[in-house]
Protein backbone atom coordinates (compact mmCIF):
# COMPACT_ATOMS: atom_id res chain seq x y z
CA UNK A 1 0.00 0.00 0.00
CA UNK A 2 1.49 3.44 -0.37
CA UNK A 3 1.67 5.98 1.73
CA UNK A 4 -1.55 7.97 0.61
CA UNK A 5 -3.56 4.80 1.01
CA UNK A 6 -2.74 4.05 4.12
CA UNK A 7 -3.36 7.96 5.22
CA UNK A 8 -7.17 7.55 4.23
CA UNK A 9 -7.59 3.98 5.51
CA UNK A 10 -6.64 5.99 9.22
CA UNK A 11 -8.97 8.36 8.44
CA UNK A 12 -11.76 6.87 7.51
CA UNK A 13 -14.82 6.50 10.13
CA UNK A 14 -15.58 2.89 11.56
CA UNK A 15 -17.89 1.63 9.45
CA UNK A 16 -19.88 -1.00 11.96
CA UNK A 17 -20.79 2.47 14.26
CA UNK A 18 -23.88 2.73 15.37
CA UNK A 19 -25.30 6.55 14.95
CA UNK A 20 -28.27 8.50 16.19
CA UNK A 21 -29.45 11.92 16.14
CA UNK A 22 -31.24 13.50 19.26
CA UNK A 23 -30.85 16.75 21.18
CA UNK A 24 -29.10 18.09 23.84
CA UNK A 25 -31.12 18.47 27.27
CA UNK A 26 -27.90 18.98 29.77
CA UNK A 27 -24.89 19.78 29.40
CA UNK A 28 -24.08 20.44 33.41
CA UNK A 29 -21.14 17.97 33.52
CA UNK A 30 -18.18 18.69 32.30
CA UNK A 31 -16.98 16.47 28.96
CA UNK A 32 -20.38 15.13 29.06
CA UNK A 33 -23.96 15.91 27.02
CA UNK A 34 -27.08 14.12 27.98
CA UNK A 35 -28.80 13.23 24.27
CA UNK A 36 -32.89 12.65 24.68
CA UNK A 37 -32.99 10.38 21.52
CA UNK A 38 -37.11 10.43 20.20
CA UNK A 39 -38.33 7.95 17.45
CA UNK A 40 -41.59 6.88 16.73
CA UNK A 41 -42.59 2.82 16.62
CA UNK A 42 -45.51 1.15 15.54
CA UNK A 43 -46.77 -0.69 18.61
CA UNK A 44 -46.75 -5.01 17.95
CA UNK A 45 -50.09 -5.96 18.99
CA UNK A 46 -52.09 -2.63 17.93
CA UNK A 47 -50.33 -1.18 15.36
CA UNK A 48 -50.84 2.58 16.56
CA UNK A 49 -47.94 4.83 16.39
CA UNK A 50 -46.34 5.36 19.49
CA UNK A 51 -43.67 7.70 20.45
CA UNK A 52 -40.76 6.57 22.38
CA UNK A 53 -37.97 8.15 23.94
CA UNK A 54 -34.34 7.47 25.90
CA UNK A 55 -31.21 9.38 26.93
CA UNK A 56 -28.19 8.39 26.03
CA UNK A 57 -24.91 9.87 28.00
CA UNK A 58 -22.10 11.27 25.21
CA UNK A 59 -18.54 12.85 25.75
CA UNK A 60 -17.83 16.03 24.66
CA UNK A 61 -14.43 16.59 25.28
CA UNK A 62 -14.12 20.39 23.86
CA UNK A 63 -17.31 21.45 26.37
CA UNK A 64 -18.74 22.76 22.68
CA UNK A 65 -22.28 21.12 22.74
CA UNK A 66 -25.07 23.32 24.87
CA UNK A 67 -29.02 23.04 25.55
CA UNK A 68 -30.78 22.88 22.84
CA UNK A 69 -28.60 22.05 19.98
CA UNK A 70 -29.11 18.86 18.17
CA UNK A 71 -26.43 16.34 17.09
CA UNK A 72 -25.33 13.23 15.93
CA UNK A 73 -23.69 10.75 18.45
CA UNK A 74 -21.58 7.52 17.65
CA UNK A 75 -21.72 4.27 19.57
CA UNK A 76 -17.77 4.10 20.75
CA UNK A 77 -16.01 2.18 23.27
CA UNK A 78 -16.90 2.76 27.07
CA UNK A 79 -15.75 5.78 28.80
CA UNK A 80 -17.15 5.43 32.06
CA UNK A 81 -20.07 3.31 33.76
CA UNK A 82 -22.62 5.35 31.78
CA UNK A 83 -21.14 6.91 28.87
CA UNK A 84 -20.21 5.01 25.75
CA UNK A 85 -21.41 7.26 23.05
CA UNK A 86 -19.80 10.02 21.36
CA UNK A 87 -20.71 13.39 19.77
CA UNK A 88 -19.69 13.22 16.61
CA UNK A 89 -21.12 16.87 14.86
CA UNK A 90 -23.81 19.17 15.26
CA UNK A 91 -26.72 19.53 13.01
CA UNK A 92 -28.44 22.46 14.19
CA UNK A 93 -27.42 24.92 16.83
CA UNK A 94 -30.04 25.88 19.43
CA UNK A 95 -32.12 28.87 18.90
CA UNK A 96 -32.59 31.80 21.50
CA UNK A 97 -35.02 30.99 24.11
Amino acid sequence: MSEAQVQSAAAAPAKNTRTLVGRVVSDKRSKTVTVLVERRVTHELYGKIVGKSRKYQAHDEKGEYHLGDEVEIAEGRPISKTKSWVVTRLIKKAGLV
